[in-house]
């Protein structure tokens, strides 16, 4: 059976590097037999911002929550913005409140790549310990890897057609990759679910 990873990241900003390295993890996915849906920053900018108290969803609200309950596997990227997690991304993240109640409650059982970016080394390092934690939280298996992007300085991550131009940073998204397929396999053979009394 083919697998759905799916990705979720990006900002406003069109090609953002944090949306970029999740199409790339992604496409370290699709090399590995696996089926991909990417929900980047555009449409995460038309998702609105999350009410727990109302049940009304707007088409795309419906369509991520839908992504995720079919998911196998996640990826997740986002930048670092003041050491936290951004408001577009973790939006998203509480929209999957309505997956509270699934036999297979919010993402448990499903490996969790993560991708941060931003400019300095400890907004990266703050912001991945936080999105762990966001994941934990969601019942997820954060992947051994997260991959931690530095976006300062003169140095080019992505090149103008969106390809990765840094090997190093080439060879984490490979690897994240594939550590969300491999584990995606694995969890689904011996992880069962159940919710919580």
């Amino acid at each position: 059976m083919t697998r759905l990873i799916v990705g979720i990241g990006g900002t406003t900003r069109p090609e953002s590097t944090s949306e970029l390295a999740v199409r790339a993890a992604l496409r370290a996915v699709e090399d590995r037999g696996a089926e991909t849906l990417h929900l980047g920053g555009a449409f995460l900018a038309r998702l609105p911002l999350y009410a727990p108290e109302s049940t009304a969803r707007t088409v795309e609200q419906q369509t991520l929550v839908e992504a995720v309950r079919r998911a196998d596997g996640l990826v997740i990227g986002t930048p670092g913005y003041h050491g936290g997690i951004s408001g577009l991304v973790k939006n998203a993240l509480d929209l999957l409140e309505d997956l509270r109640d699934d036999t297979r409650v919010y993402v448990d059982g499903r490996a969790v790549g993560l991708v941060v970016t931003a400019a300095g080394a400890q907004a990266c390092g703050t912001t991945l310990a936080a999105l762990r934690a966001v994941v934990h939280a969601l019942r997820g298996w954060p992947t051994p890897l997260g991959v931690t992007l530095g976006t300062g300085g003169s140095r080019r991550l992505f090149g103008p057609d969106g390809a990765c131009a840094d090997a190093r940073t080439a060879a984490q998204l490979d690897l994240l990759g594939q550590q969300v397929t491999s584990f995606a396999d694995a969890l689904s053979r011996t992880v069962t679910t159940s919710r919580m009394p």
